[in-house]
Formats: structure tokens, C-alpha cells, sequence
């Protein structure tokens, strides 16, 4: 069996070790217990959950033992690792809600039977009754302040202001560690890079209480070449929930991504062998079209499903070539086919804002039915709606279909 340390270091998951040569030997024995943790903010997983789900797959299908801890306790603090203030605090009905939807999606990327089942926890269990005192005396004693105060995800919030309620955040990601590890074995905590210092504070607690076989792995954020994190569209986060997101603008996502981006993407977010990944990246120019269609359709597949990646692959083709089947690609409805393009605009999605929108066509961005649109005063007619639809675009890349 192959050492699933060897697998994530050649797809370029790993980002920071807190034990790296015992990490290696830990990933070479039988089965061992790993925990990633979500906190469920939204009722579905974003991109930014992608590549933890893609490394969970890859262990278990390593033979080790997935525990995805959703952060039912947590989620009502927030992690403020990246934030500029505060989380909106959740009622405990909106999080077990949340968690619920979110579980059905983990599904698609592993298994819940078998020898190395994966389970789902849920820190709410063990933290909403915890005797404050008695876990200030216990854990809280155990974690220097000024230490702390060092980590990254609380140096970035000094200045803006950090209260203590969002510092304790630490103690209870390290606490889950600490439960995880007692009830279950556990001694692999895995996130993003993001997560390092609460990982950290895992590591130490369970190393403090005498214990010497905790260790911490973080790997890359999905960025961009100038860094900035992937997913980002302009409607907001690209979700995995096709009614957050539909399959189609999921899919035109990946085919959009930059040149650069890739290699990268091909490596973290598919199962294609590293020979087929090297030779997609190697294609240049027009070519490099060609490697992200199969990694838009990889990708899709993965998430929404073969058919509907099939689907959303044949609405792109169509838009490209004039022909083919439309029925899959984003559809609004209009009550009136006499419709300004501002307000198409909005309607779409496109912008959010009559000011921007007509910014858009001011600067050329807007296309009709590849008829380019100048005049900020446009309204759509019977003329425009060809076999009962039109296709409103903005640039190269954005396409909507108005009925």
C-alpha cells in the first residue's frame, strides 16, 4: 500500500508540519484516526472546503480513518483566523440545520461504511455544557497569553479590535483535539494553512498533559497566482450546492482559470494520475484550453455528478460553437420581454447596481446576442429573442440566458 505521505507531498498538498519525519512513519502504519474540522457558517460547503474533502479522500482511500468534526459549538464564536471583525453569532437552530445539509455533501468525497469508515462529530456534543470554570482551570491554565497573542490569526485582528469571547476560539479548537484524541485515538489534527496556530495549540495541549503522539499538518490554500483565494466569483462564494451555484457556472469557473492556475488545480482538485496532470500542464498557448476543460469537467463531476457535469460541458460547447443543447446553462425568467438592459442586468446577477451595470456597457462589456451594447438606455424587444431566448454576456467568459 502506498504511503499516503508520498501522495499528498507529489500533488503539493502539504504546506507546514509540526513532525515531519514522525508524520511520514505515523501515514505508514495500518490505520490512523485524522480529524479536519468544519464550521458550519452556511448551510453548504464552499471551494474553500474543497480541498480539505479532497484530502480526507486520499487518506482514506489510504486505508486511515477520517473524523470530520463539524463545528457545531465553535460556529457559535467563530473563528476570527483571516477575519477583519467579528462573526454574526447563529442560533443553534440555524447550525444544526446547517450541519445537516453539509453532511450529505461530505458524502461525495467519502465513505461512511467499510473498515475505515469515515464519521461526522459534532463539538457541540462535548463543548455547550462545559463548566466554564472548571475548563479555565484545566485547559485554560495550560495556554501562555503572550504566546498567543503571537499567532497570526490574532496579530491581524490588534488593531481592529479582538474580543476575549473570539480568543477563546483557540482553547476550544484545541480542546476538540484533545477530545478527538481520547475518545477516539485520534493524533493527526489536518486543515488549511489558515489554521496553523489553532493546530498548534492542539498539538501543545495534548503534548502538555504528558501525552507525545499529537501532530498537526496544514495544506495550500487554493490561490490564485497574485495569492489571493480561489472561488471568489462575482456573485460571491462558488458553492458545491447546485442552487447556490448551478453545475454550468460551477464548470465555467475551472474552464476560466488562469494558465498558470492550472497544474495546481489538476493536482488538488482531481484524481488524475500525476502522468496525465504533467502532461496537461505541459500544453501552451490555445492548448492550454484543452487541459482546462478537463479539469473543469474532472472537478464537476466530482461535485454535482458525471450526467450534470456532462450537461454543463454541453451548454459551454454550445455557446462556443452555435451549436448543441442550451437548456443547461443559467436561464432567467422575465415577466416582460420590454426590459431595460440595466435591468438585465441586475436581474442576472451581472452587477448589483444600475450604477455598475451601466459602467459595464459604458466600457464595452456588455454583449446581446454577440451584438455588442453601447447605449445605456437599451431595451429589449421581440427582436432580440431569437427561438424564444436571448443571451446576454459580459465579456468573454459570463453568459446568461433570458426567457
Amino acid at each position: 500500500m502506498t504511503n499516503v505521505f508520498n501522495i499528498l507531498e507529489e500533488r503539493g498538498y502539504i504546506e507546514q508540519m509540526t513532525h515531519p519525519a514522525e508524520i511520514k512513519e505515523l501515514f505508514g502504519k495500518e490505520s490512523v484516526p485524522f480529524y479536519i474540522g468544519i464550521d458550519p457558517t452556511a448551510d453548504s460547503l464552499h471551494v474553500g472546503h474543497f480541498v480539505s474533502l479532497m484530502v480526507a479522500s486520499h487518506m482514506q482511500k489510504c486505508r486511515h480513518k477520517p473524523i470530520i468534526l463539524v463545528g457545531g459549538g465553535t460556529a457559535t464564536i467563530g473563528d476570527p483566523s483571516g477575519k477583519t471583525d467579528m462573526r454574526k453569532m447563529m442560533t443553534r437552530e440555524t447550525i444544526d440545520h446547517n450541519v445537516e445539509c453539509i453532511k450529505k455533501q461530505i458524502e461525495k468525497f467519502i465513505s461512511f461504511e467499510g473498515k475505515n469508515a469515515a464519521i461526522i462529530v459534532n463539538n457541540a456534543d462535548w463543548l455547550l455544557d462545559l463548566n466554564f470554570v472548571q475548563f479555565m482551570r484545566d485547559i485554560g491554565s495550560l495556554f501562555s497569553v503572550n504566546k498567543m497573542l503571537a499567532a497570526e490569526c490574532y496579530k491581524q485582528r490588534m488593531e481592529t479590535g479582538l474580543t476575549f469571547f473570539e480568543m477563546s476560539y483557540m482553547l476550544m479548537q484545541s480542546y476538540d483535539f484533545l477530545h478527538l484524541y481520547e475518545t477516539y485515538g485520534c493524533k493527526l489534527e489536518m486543515g488549511g494553512n489558515d489554521q496553523w496556530s489553532n493546530i498548534l495549540g492542539g498539538v501543545d495541549l495534548i503534548r502538555r498533559i504528558g501525552k507525545d503522539d499529537s501532530y498537526g499538518l496544514t495544506f495550500k490554500l487554493l490561490t490564485t497566482k497574485e495569492g489571493k483565494k480561489m472561488g471568489k466569483t462575482e456573485k460571491g462564494a462558488l458553492w458545491l450546492d447546485p442552487e447556490k451555484t448551478s453545475p454550468y457556472e460551477f464548470y465555467q469557473y475551472w474552464r476560466n482559470i488562469e494558465d498558470e492556475s492550472v497544474e495546481n488545480v489538476l493536482k488538488l482538485l482531481t484524481f488524475l494520475p500525476m502522468d496525465k496532470i504533467k502532461e496537461l500542464a505541459s500544453l501552451k498557448d490555445e492548448q492550454i484550453n484543452e487541459a482546462k476543460k478537463i479539469a473543469a469537467f474532472e472537478i464537476t463531476k466530482l461535485v454535482h455528478g458525471e450526467e450534470e457535469a456532462k450537461k454543463a460541458e454541453e451548454a459551454a460547447n454550445a455557446l462556443f460553437t452555435g451549436k448543441g443543447n442550451l437548456d443547461n446553462m443559467p436561464t432567467v425568467e422575465l415577466e416582460n420581454r420590454n426590459i431595460s438592459i440595466l435591468d438585465a442586468i441586475i436581474l442576472t446577477g451581472i452587477a448589483p447596481s444600475k450604477g455598475q451595470a451601466r459602467t459595464l456597457v459604458n466600457q464595452g462589456g456588455i454583449s446581446l446576442n454577440d451584438n455588442k451594447i453601447s447605449d445605456v438606455n437599451y431595451v429589449l424587444s421581440d427582436v432580440d429573442f431569437n427561438d424564444g431566448y436571448a443571451i446576454l454576456k459580459k465579456g468573454k467568459k459570463v453568459f446568461y440566458k433570458l426567457v
